[in-house]
């Protein structure tokens, strides 16, 4: 059940340094409710000493709806003006599909294996 039909947010964030990226992990309901959570996740990392790379590990996202992938297009942006290199990483199952549907698949760099983004990060 989405956070929208509880009235409350089932969305965690947290963050960490791997090499020369920052690596953010996304768990549960990237929606309405998480977005100001998100948002105020990530302007913490935006006062941090810029990386060349931004891993997303959405693999465990169970939902996402407009305003979520709308903060996720802000996300790129921000990295766009500060020469960071955002991959997305552990998209399958919700987020390939909304991806997709929303015909943003290819506005990211997408990885369907959370690994495989990082192992990018390493060269």
């Amino acid at each position: 059940m989405s956070s929208e039909a509880t009235g409350k947010s089932t969305f965690d964030v947290t963050s960490g340094l791997a090499g020369n990226a920052i690596v953010s992990r996304l768990n549960g309901d990237l929606d309405a409710f998480a977005v100001p959570m998100f948002r105020e996740h990530m302007g913490r990392i935006w006062e941090l000493p810029v990386k060349p790379f931004l891993v997303l590990d959405l693999q465990e996202i169970t939902f996402c709806d407009s305003m979520g992938m709308s903060e996720l297009l802000v996300v790129l942006q921000r990295c766009e003006a500060r020469g960071t290199r955002l991959m997305l990483g552990g998209v399958q199952g919700v987020m390939a599909r909304v991806l997709s549907i929303t015909g943003l698949r290819h506005a990211f760099e997408v990885y369907a294996d959370f690994d495989d983004a990082l192992r990018q990060t390493a060269t």
